[in-house]
């Protein structure tokens, strides 16, 4: 995870954005069609404003959540049908089907398959005996096992003997048995009676068979009777452990020698057909103890023709097995997060149960309620999400009734109903990510073609005006979400230039709370609460249902934590604010902002500090990941200066702005001529420069170094552009800003409703149709980002009183709670990986 989420409050005075998608937009003034348009032309204008009328007036966001309903209700019988009629044992798919997402990365179907490590793997196998018998392809498959454990491990061994590997406590041989016969069934009662049993067994065998008997038909009925035989005793051998049967790969018949020219595809499906008769004939409680591996052949179909020999798989095949195999023995043993084949759902915990009690009990008193009648209630006006102001209505509203925090409680425990479906019950598929070049930049194109056919006349144009700002957040967060579902981290430009967005997020964080600060000067405790209820609802709601640590939404504690450091910095004494100050007041800021910076430096160049401040609780319970801060300190330190930095901008521009040096009317540049050409060359010069510098990193790690000192330059070159031209103020995409103002939401859902694995991995509502499923599943992904925007403004009305003797009350209440939550789990443990 690499990313972003919401900032501050924008400057005094700006207004909603409005004409987004799913509202009526009014058609351009006449003034401007006129200006602007003649003939064709003006036809042109009208027919498109026409055509986003239409579009608004039957795709409004109310229809859209209720398509949304029913596709959920729709898929999730499907799913629970088709897993109950067709099986859906994730460790069967693991073994037999799949397909390749690029040349060496294997996606098994409806499951993520894990890449196993060296001391991953030693831990799974520690103490453990593993067992391969068969011929030269189980013999290749035994090696493609042990280099796991042994990267460097040669192919020494002698062909056609038995081959040992030992390494700690990992035990694993592999038995010369090229035919399935008397010899190998001896192999095998011998182990039976044996008190040291293998853990594992892998076994296959077929082609020497072929090749020794020239294909007759005679053999393959002598080799069905081996293998009845044969199943005896590895079904015994499997009620002590696990017992593989690896189905034949097929051969490139081109390229085999003389000697293997009669082991034919054909003659190879023959024997694989024995095979699985066999053994599905000895199932045991619905299912066979030996399990069929067929991954590894499926993965030949597509690749066997790039084999030297035409009978052994290719390099880029023959690890597919082997990882195959550690998944389904390792994955239940050491649950890896991305390792979703063969695991087995862990049961809720207890603080998990409480949540859907007390969703359930909400439910039960909006039911009464509706019963005794009480409809009288009103949902209360959506705020500001930036300035955080309640926008005054037009007429008097009937007063709150008891009924809407019910109601709005009700609709969180659905949705999180379904967070908790898609990422911790064993209904959707999961698959895991695979990054191409087409799969970040096609959906760029599209969502901003959408961004440029919504575009509207800017109600204000001022710099960074509200409108502006949320249109700003809005094609970021698209870019971010597309970012983390194409698995682009791995390639670095775009990894960078994500960072700068996250940056840009940052910035915003400060600009907006500044201004709001220095703005309107209101320090109280109502508007603290306000912001932090905001920012922190959904996350702490998560933390609870999906059994996740706070610090692994990241971004919802950096801006936290930001937000309080900035109301630190600006309520401690002397408070200062605009209409009070001058140039004595204005060096007083400077001077905060400058014991600020050397704040930041401080902690900076003190890491063993950072952490034992950090590390002490109750703090660490908010900043620890996997017991460590590390996490914390590397979002921290990434983009440490970001936020002072968009404090500074938002102080330069206030006092110029009070001070009329700019020039911000419609249509004005806002600078003289000379200036704003100057200023725009310069815009542009950075972009190019930056985008050269970051595709000229060779690490990470070394991009990561400059990024502090050189992200700020991007973000301003960014806003001079959008900024300086009067015409670029005077509109915006009414698309994007639809999307900045539920781009914390956005943020927060894609963990679990879209990506999945918590975040590792991609949620699979449609098998087999990865362009319609990620359409499908963004369609409901954004939907439920919006209602949960809703109930959040509707909680936050009711839960954060303005009566500050009330407010400090529930702020007990919610102290006594948090110490209660903490003693009944201070002794839970996590059920799941990071």
């Amino acid at each position: 995870m690499e990313t972003e989420a919401e900032a501050g409050a924008a400057s005094g005075g700006a207004q909603q954005a409005g004409g987004a998608p799913g509202e009526a937009s009014p058609p351009p003034p006449p003034s401007y069609t006129a200006a602007c348009c003649h003939g064709g032309a003006k036809m042109a204008v009208l027919a498109y404003s026409l055509g986003k009328r239409e579009i608004n007036q039957h795709f409004t966001i109310k229809n859209a959540k209720l398509i949304s309903l029913t596709l959920v209700s729709f898929l999730l019988v499907i799913h629970t049908a088709s897993r109950y009629y067709e099986g859906g044992d994730s460790c069967e798919w693991l073994l037999s089907r799949g397909r390749y997402l690029g040349e060496n990365v294997w996606q098994p179907h409806g499951c993520m398959m894990h890449k196993y490590k060296t001391t991953e793997a030693k831990t799974c196998l520690a103490a453990k005996r593993v067992a391969f018998i068969g011929d030269s392809r189980i013999r290749q498959l035994f090696y493609s096992f042990i280099k796991i454990i042994e990267p460097q491990r040669k192919e020494d061994g002698n062909k056609h003997e038995d081959i040992s590997f030992r390494e700690d406590a990992v035990n694993v041989d592999f038995l010369w048995y090229p035919e399935a016969n008397n010899s190998m069934k001896e192999r095998l009662i011998s182990w039976t009676h044996e008190s040291s049993k293998p853990d594992v067994v892998v076994l296959g065998a077929a082609t020497w068979s072929i090749k020794l008997h020239s294909g007759n038909s005679e053999t393959l009925q002598q080799y069905t009777v081996n293998l009845t035989a044969i199943a005896v005793h590895l079904q015994r051998l499997a009620e002590y452990g696990e017992v593989y049967w690896v189905l034949q790969e097929p051969v490139n018949e081109e390229v085999l020698s003389e000697n293997r020219k009669m082991i034919t595809n054909q003659q190879l499906e023959l024997y694989n057909e024995a095979a699985a008769g066999v053994f599905n004939s000895i199932k045991h409680n619905g299912r066979s103890p030996v399990k069929l591996v067929a991954a590894s052949r499926q993965a030949a179909l597509e690749t066997i023709t790039q084999s030297d020999d035409g009978l052994h798989l290719p390099d880029n095949t023959k690890n597919v097995g082997a990882m195959v195999l550690l998944n389904s023995v390792c994955n239940k043993v050491l649950r890896p997060i991305d390792g979703s084949c063969c695991q087995t759902v862990p049961p809720p915990n207890l603080l998990q149960k409480l949540s859907a009690c007390f969703f359930l009990g909400s439910a039960l008193v909006l039911l009464v309620l509706h019963l005794l009648g009480n409809n009288r209630h009103r949902r209360p006006v959506p705020p500001d999400v930036e300035s955080l102001e309640e926008k005054k209505p037009v007429t008097a509203a009937v007063p709150l009734g008891p009924k809407a925090p019910f109601q709005a409680l009700c609709r969180m425990g659905i949705i999180m109903g379904y967070f908790y479906l898609c990422d911790r019950a064993d209904v959707f598929m999961k698959e895991q990510k695979f990054y191409t070049h087409s799969t970040f930049f096609i959906p760029l194109i599209y969502i901003f073609v959408l961004g440029v056919f919504y575009n509207e006349n800017s109600k204000e144009t001022k710099l960074l005006n509200r409108e502006q700002t949320d249109e700003w957040k809005g094609w970021m967060q698209l870019v971010i979400l597309i970012y983390h579902v194409s698995g682009a981290s791995a390639f670095i430009p775009v990894y960078m230039h994500v960072r700068v967005l996250v940056a840009a997020y940052l910035f915003q964080t400060g600009y907006g709370h500044f201004s709001f600060f220095w703005l309107k000067g209101d320090f109280g405790l109502y508007r603290v609460c306000q912001v932090l209820f905001r920012l922190n609802f959904l996350v702490l709601v998560l933390c609870v249902v999906m059994d996740r640590p706070y610090q692994f939404y990241y971004f919802v504690p950096l801006v936290t934590f930001w937000f309080v450091i900035i109301y630190a910095t600006m309520a401690m004494l002397p408070q200062i604010i605009q209409k009070k100050a001058n140039s004595m007041w204005h060096l007083l800021i400077l001077a905060k902002l400058l014991g600020l910076l050397l704040f930041i430096c401080f902690f900076a160049f003190s890491q063993g500090f950072f952490e034992s401040i950090f590390s002490v609780w109750p703090i660490s319970k908010l900043f620890e990941l996997n017991g460590s801060i590390h996490e914390w300190w590397f979002r921290w330190k990434l983009d440490r200066f970001a936020v002072i930095h968009g404090m500074v901008f938002a102080f330069i521009y206030l006092v110029l702005q009070k001070r009329q040096v700019l020039s911000e009317g419609k249509g004005e540049a806002l600078f003289s001529a000379k200036i704003s050409s100057l200023l725009l060359f310069l815009s542009v010069v950075f972009f190019i420069t930056y985008s050269i510098w970051a595709s000229s990193c060779k690490t990470k790690t070394e991009c990561n170094e400059m990024h502090p000192y050189i992200s700020v330059f991007q973000i301003l070159a960014f806003i001079l552009i959008r900024n300086i031209p009067g015409y670029a103020r005077s509109i915006y995409s009414s698309f994007f800003a639809w999307f900045g103002k539920i781009s914390l939401e956005l943020f927060i859902c894609q963990y679990h409703i879209w990506l999945a694995a918590d975040t590792k991995g991609i949620l699979v509502l449609i098998p087999g149709n990865p362009s319609l499923n990620i359409m499908v599943s963004t369609f409901i992904f954004v939907c439920v980002a919006h209602e949960i925007s809703l109930i959040t403004n509707d909680l936050a009305q009711v839960v954060i009183p303005k009566d500050s003797v009330a407010l400090l009350k529930r702020l007990g209440a919610v102290g006594l709670l948090g110490l209660l939550v903490w003693l009944l789990t201070k002794d839970s443990r996590p059920t799941r990986g990071a």
